[in-house]
């Protein structure tokens, strides 16, 4: 059982950065962050590969970057140029897939917030 722990979530105005971490109990093969809006389903919003082959939704690319350190079993999405349609709280997970992303664990999410 691999324990995921996530933080970095905050408020910021729209435009502004945040950058989410997630530290993981142990190795797993792929990492990825979902994010899941008030009233909505969890959606998936990108994945890093044990080889850091990263994947995005459409709706971030270019703002949100992936990485991941492998040696302390952490990844981290930096989130650039955010909208209010970004806030959500955001999951990181775990598991044996990168396309699709993993599944297989979970953490406790963290709060995102963002003003107009």
């Amino acid at each position: 059982q691999v324990q995921l722990v996530e933080s970095g979530g905050g408020l910021v105005q729209a435009g502004g950065s945040l950058r989410l971490s997630c530290a993981a109990s142990g190795r797993t093969y792929a990492m990825a962050w979902f994010r899941q809006a008030p009233g909505k389903e969890r959606e998936f919003v990108a994945a890093i590969s044990w080889t850091a082959y990263t994947r995005y939704a459409d709706s971030v690319k270019g703002r949100f970057t992936i990485s991941r350190d492998n040696a302390k079993n952490t990844v981290t999405l930096q989130m650039n140029s955010l909208k209010p349609e970004d806030t959500a709280v955001y999951y990181c997970a775990a598991g044996g897939t990168y396309n699709p992303p993993p599944d297989d664990y979970w953490g406790q999410g963290t709060q995102v917030t963002v003003s107009s």
